[in-house]
């Protein structure tokens, strides 16, 4: 038998992408999955496009919270209710290609690794490519982590049966609560492992917490100083390095033709 994997997927007013999300994860080759939505109680209509996919399909589930915590309470309430040996982490606005979990899967397979991460694409709010690709490393330790800032949440892949369930456990954050994950998971001593080819699509998606640059800014200076408790000089340094890569992955070729999410 392939190993299941459980993949969490957080939602919130997500009634616009979070149909594709789930059609991206219905479409993949690898057939052996769970997909855990957890609602953070939306008013639209993310619950009832959730509840109807979950009909049709046993795979899927949703997981209605009683409040508005954010993120990190929903991943970590889906979390609770994984039962995969591996974790895949899909925000409700992100894709991913057909065959992501299956290379993904038979990577971490072969190479017995713990944490892993594919290299992916960017695409505009509407689904468009923005000829922006984004390559892993073949290794990143917790160091190159905060010299190169590139593990991003789509790519995620974990074991569950090798990692600490307290190192999955994402910190109760409004902001950064995804790399300070990856972070606490690298620091346990396990590195996470790239794969070259892009095998998901993040989306730039307008009015999402990560696209307010201001915040996002204040949210990575307080994960450097307050969460990671590093110096003064190395804070700044790394936050340099963050804001050169922040910039680079908003520059843009002019749009391909076509979408992503077909």
């Amino acid at each position: 038998m392939k190993p299941l994997v459980s993949i969490l997927t957080p939602t919130y007013q997500s009634q616009r992408h979070i149909g594709g999300t789930i059609r991206s994860v219905q479409r993949q080759t690898y057939s052996n999955w769970e997909l855990i939505i957890a609602d953070d109680c939306s008013t639209d209509e993310t619950r009832r496009i959730v509840n109807r996919a979950a009909e049709e399909d046993s795979r899927i589930r949703l997981v209605s919270l009683p409040e508005n915590r954010g993120a990190a309470r929903a991943r970590n309430a889906a979390l609770r209710e994984a039962s995969g040996k591996y974790i895949a982490y899909l925000d409700a606005d992100d894709l991913w290609m057909p065959d992501k979990l299956e290379q993904q899967v038979g990577f971490m397979e072969k190479r017995d690794c713990a944490f892993s991460c594919v290299s992916y694409r960017v695409i505009s709010d509407g689904g468009r490519l923005l000829n922006k690709t984004v390559h892993m490393k073949p290794c990143l330790d917790y160091k190159g982590f905060l010299l190169h800032n590139l593990i991003q949440t789509v790519g995620v892949m974990a074991n569950r049966e090798a990692i600490p369930a307290a190192l999955l456990e994402m910190p109760d954050m409004r902001r950064r609560q995804d790399a300070a994950t990856w972070m606490q998971i690298l620091k346990g001593g396990f590195s996470c492992y790239g794969i070259w080819e892009p095998l998901a699509y993040y989306r730039r998606a307008k009015g999402s917490l990560s696209s307010s640059k201001w915040d996002s800014v204040k949210g990575t200076w307080r994960l450097y100083r307050k969460v990671e408790r590093l110096s003064l000089h190395l804070s700044v340094w790394c936050f340099m390095r963050y804001a050169m890569l922040a910039v680079w992955k908003r520059l843009y070729w002019p749009a391909l033709p076509g979408r992503s999410d077909r």
